[in-house]
């Protein structure tokens, strides 16, 4: 199959990006983001897209393509809602939409959170937003859309957050993750697991469209 990423340059998607390019049953990755990952692969194509919210110049590369997995995300600390929104929901939606009118048999799969609201009503106003944004998403034209929905995601094979209040998270609590993992695998995932159901979601679908840590780790 072929996939869309985007966000390949952060946390998770770097984890997406690598599982990606090791799977053969992908045969290829068109990487979409303000910038390049900079890893040259024969299966990797990589586009540069400063506006992230207008897609109208150049929709025929969306195109043809099978999966879209979208890693795209930001912390909504110290954000105002109306803003959270534009960046998470709008921004997301900006991609979706053409993808959907083009590619009527893609599946688009979408990391949202643990915790989000789907009643889009409730106190906490990032789980609202995710909520919106994952409602909007599944009313779009897709063959199939899921949304994954991981706690904590443990990096692995060197990729690190670009976040350094996360890096220094995952260095402090690196005991404490393994201990969790062992004893308790559904409250962890980690990069490798999450791209790894994700290229098996998108070629064998999953038994639900809200996904969260156990499931992922499942698939």
């Amino acid at each position: 199959m072929k996939v869309i990423l985007f966000g390949a340059t952060g946390m998770v998607g770097q984890g997406v990006l690598r599982e990606c390019l090791l799977d053969p049953r992908v045969e290829a990755v068109l990487s979409i983001g303000r910038n390049t990952t900079g890893q040259p692969h024969p299966k990797l194509t990589e586009r540069v897209q400063k506006d992230l919210f207008d897609y109208s110049e150049d929709e025929v590369r969306f195109k043809g393509y099978d999966a879209c997995f979208f890693c795209l995300g930001i912390s909504s600390a110290g954000m105002k809602e109306a803003d959270y929104r534009r960046i998470t929901r709008d921004l997301t939606l900006a991609a979706a939409e053409p993808l959907a009118r083009l590619n009527p048999g893609m599946t688009f799969i979408y990391v949202s959170g643990t915790g989000t609201d789907s009643s889009e009503k409730g106190r906490v106003m990032w789980a609202r937003v995710k909520g919106e944004t994952e409602n909007a998403l599944l009313k779009l034209p897709f063959k199939a859309a899921y949304m994954f929905r991981p706690g904590i995601i443990r990096p692995l094979h060197g990729i690190r957050s670009k976040t350094p209040l996360y890096r220094a998270f995952y260095v402090l609590a690196a005991p404490l993750l393994w201990f969790l993992g062992a004893v308790s695998p559904r409250l962890l995932t980690t990069t490798e697991q999450v791209g790894r159901a994700m290229i098996n979601t998108a070629l064998n679908g999953a038994p639900k469209i809200l996904l969260e840590g156990a499931d992922i780790n499942r698939l």
